[in-house]
């Protein structure tokens, strides 16, 4: 039987919502007073709204209107088949942050949602307040590592197993998403994930598109590289951000190397914080979820 849209739908102590942003519809998860300053709480792969839970209900107690969206491809929000370039993704947050209401947005992203975040306060400035990036650095410093460091390389092969057809679509769905239970426990720190993130990211990965759509974000990213419009992207990433930026990072991270964040204040042009987490690897928000919200509360209040 396929798996229905609502299994993300998790109850809680947040109000499930829908806005439609740059022609899409998107599911999110909200949190906190409704005249809170915005934050908004953008995940990665292979994951959804829920990977936030506990940075839903920190900044959410702590005065801030916490919004939680199931990106383009994931989830309960539209798997329309095109639209995965760093462009139309980067319009759909800045749809959002005006959907809500609001002129702008601490923005907060992790892994794919973490090059959103850089994406969006280089591309659409003026809606970015602040900016926290969590196990993603700076795309143009990737970039840079991806040639020169084979330690970098060798843990982002998995990015060339995703171009091929079919067959990673076909890997993340077997076994009841099993391969989606490896990845967490590749990139994550000892003990992650539990039992009920594992149980959950693969159930939504059985979602009808998503398998597809998730690994949509990764070929785009690799055939811009010999494109127009992926060369003039990475030109306009150059730019940088203008606003005061915390990067958070898993020091046991073997999705991306700690090292390879490193330098990624070279796109900064604000106030700078990078800050390297023992003991954890990429899912540092649900890994040591205190630490991270404290850490976003802080930076949100400026």
């Amino acid at each position: 039987m396929p798996v229905e849209e609502s299994v993300v739908l998790v109850e809680g102590p947040w109000t499930h919502r829908e806005v439609t942003a740059n022609g899409a519809r998107f599911h999110l998860a909200e949190c906190g007073p409704a005249d809170g300053p915005l934050v908004l709480l953008l995940h990665g792969f292979p994951e959804f709204w829920w990977s936030w839970r506990h940075q839903l209900v920190a900044l959410g107690d702590a005065g801030f209107r916490v919004v939680a969206p199931d990106l383009r491809g994931y989830g309960a929000s539209d798997k329309p088949p095109r639209g995965y370039d760093a462009y139309t993704l980067s319009s759909d947050v800045a749809g959002m942050v005006r959907a809500l209401g609001a002129r702008d947005a601490v923005l907060v992203g992790h892994d794919w949602g973490g090059v959103l975040a850089w994406t969006v306060a280089t591309l659409h400035p003026g809606i970015v307040r602040r900016l926290v990036v969590v196990d993603m650095p700076h795309p143009l410093a990737l970039r840079g590592a991806l040639r020169r460091d084979l330690g970098q390389l060798r843990a982002s092969s998995y990015i060339g197993y995703f171009q091929l057809p079919k067959l990673p679509e076909a890997r993340l769905q077997r076994d009841d998403g099993a391969f989606v239970g490896q990845l967490l426990r590749r990139w994550g720190g000892p003990g992650f994930p539990d039992a009920e993130t594992e149980a959950r990211c693969r159930e939504a990965m059985q979602i009808p598109g998503v398998a597809h759509c998730s690994l949509e974000w990764y070929r785009w990213a690799v055939r811009s590289l010999t494109r127009p419009s992926g060369l003039r992207f990475l030109r306009l990433l150059d730019r940088g951000v203008g606003v005061p930026t915390l990067q958070l990072h898993g020091a046991l991270d073997g999705c991306l190397l700690p090292e390879t964040a490193s330098g990624s204040d070279a796109w900064v042009d604000a106030p700078y914080d990078l800050r390297i987490l023992p003991g954890v690897g990429h899912f540092p928000h649900q890994e040591a979820p205190d630490v991270v919200s404290d850490a976003l509360i802080e930076h949100a209040r400026g």
